[in-house]
């Protein structure tokens, strides 16, 4: 279906007219293209949705790369591997896609120019553009860089959902040893909106990690000095006491957690259950150590790793991301900005290692001064970036202390760049999470409307 060139007659039809849209087609096509004296190969009804556009077959050879071009250049039989549908009596080529997106299409066509209307869904109108051929490079300025928000917002959404499927995904438990009680088991352990007692549990499980932490720090005060002897001898076996029935209840959370997963290597493997792990895992290891310790003399130096182990207590404070949707959107925004922390973490090294140097090179010659060193200079200027100004190490030189002042405002403003981006994923994320709370909350309610008899849990 190769077509001849536009006579004078056509080319003068199609140079403002060829490209305009029909928006009330049965109306203005009424008439057959021949009653009108046109030449049916000088011009092309595209129907896309069942709105009908005319364009000329020179306008859509000037865009060759295009699905439309492509149409106009090519045979009979390959027309129809580009359309959905033809009618090559009328030259109507019918398309099965959005026609409010075509009209975006359309304006390409006419003017070279490639616009976004701010109310499109940034996913559909590159579905597309890609589909008609046309590149997203091509979007112009004014409204690249709001598209481009709007795309990158949605594939972290996407990942997002990734994200959570993968660590909090449903179990199925069909064809395991008994099913019903391993499903309300796991209703009950990782679900606590789908029942009262999975409330009641999550509760549970804050109230443990709350008094865990708190005992930790009792712990590391020494009460002996400002009490009685009474209270300097209960209190250790109290708080003792406290950090055991803690451990027993997060040994015996994961251990049914555990027990009750089919896959076992994708359960180890999860970033939760490596938190719970490690929450309780520098107990027994403190107690093993302790008791090598007491028993034998080559182990004299273990008390510094039993106080290390003491300390990996408070990663405890991690267990609360299961129960808290802000620490689990904390969690995914950190997953999905890795490019924006490293470019954060690129920026801030150049700096600090320029203004280290610069430092140095004024500083270290006067007497008393503080810059004894480059890892000096560096440990300053890290401070100083990050706006922390701890005072220890400071310029006393005028040409310093001004080198100081970029070296703070180079910090904020490096620090203020991927702040934007960051937060709009964050908000994001806490949105969705937000939502599916919402829903789980509503299917619960509508479940225990219908069957008011049921047991929880």
């Amino acid at each position: 279906m190769s077509l001849p060139s536009s006579s004078a007659a056509a080319a003068e039809l199609y140079s403002d007219g060829a490209s305009l849209l029909s928006l009330d087609s049965s109306v203005f096509y009424s008439e057959t293209p021949a009653s009108c004296g046109r030449d049916p190969l000088d011009f092309f009804i595209i129907n896309v949705g069942g709105s009908r556009y005319v364009l000329s077959q020179e306008l859509l050879a000037s865009y060759p790369e295009t699905r439309l071009g492509k149409l106009a250049c090519c045979s009979r039989d390959s027309a129809l591997e580009l359309c959905d549908d033809a009618d090559f009596l009328e030259n109507e080529f019918f398309f099965d896609r959005s026609s409010q997106t075509f009209q975006y299409v359309m304006n390409f066509y006419r003017t070279g120019h490639l616009h976004v209307r701010e109310e499109l869904c940034a996913i559909s109108f590159l579905q597309e553009i890609e589909y008609w051929g046309i590149d997203e490079l091509l979007i112009k300025a004014c409204c690249r860089e709001r598209y481009y928000r709007r795309k990158e917002l949605k594939e972290s959404l996407d990942v997002g959902h990734e994200f959570e499927a993968s660590d909090s995904g449903d179990e199925d438990f069909t064809g395991a040893a008994c099913p019903g009680l391993r499903r309300r088991l796991w209703d009950l352990l990782e679900k606590p909106e789908s029942s009262r007692a999975a409330r009641t549990f999550g509760s549970l499980s804050v109230f443990f990690v709350v008094v865990s932490v708190i005992n930790m720090a009792l712990i590391s005060l020494d009460l002996g000095e400002e009490s009685d002897w009474s209270w300097s001898v209960g209190a250790p076996l109290l708080f003792d006491a406290l950090e055991y029935v803690c451990v027993v209840w997060f040994t015996g959370e994961l251990a049914l957690r555990f027990l009750c997963v089919r896959d076992k290597c994708r359960f180890s493997r999860s970033v939760p259950n490596v938190i719970d792990l490690l929450a309780i895992l520098p107990f027994y290891v403190t107690l093993v150590v302790e008791n090598l310790h007491g028993e034998t003399t080559e182990l004299e130096n273990m008390g510094r790793v039993v106080q290390v182990l003491r300390l990996m207590r408070s990663l405890r404070m991690l267990k609360l991301g299961r129960h808290s949707t802000g620490l689990k959107s904390l969690g995914m925004t950190i997953a999905q900005c890795y490019e924006e922390v490293g470019l954060l973490l690129l920026f801030l090294g150049v700096g600090i290692s320029i203004f280290a140097t610069m430092v140095f090179a004024l500083e270290h010659d006067l007497p008393g001064t503080t810059f004894s060193s480059v890892p000096v200079a560096w440990w300053w200027a890290t401070t100083s970036m990050t706006t922390v100004g701890y005072g220890d190490i400071r310029p006393d030189t005028a040409p310093g202390k001004v080198l100081a002042f970029l070296c703070i405002l180079s910090g904020i403003l490096i620090l203020a760049l991927p702040i934007a981006i960051i937060n709009d994923r964050f908000s994001a994320c806490y949105f969705t999470l937000k939502m599916k709370e919402a829903a789980c909350g509503s299917e619960v309610l509508l479940g225990e409307a219908v069957n008011p008899h049921l047991p929880q849990g």
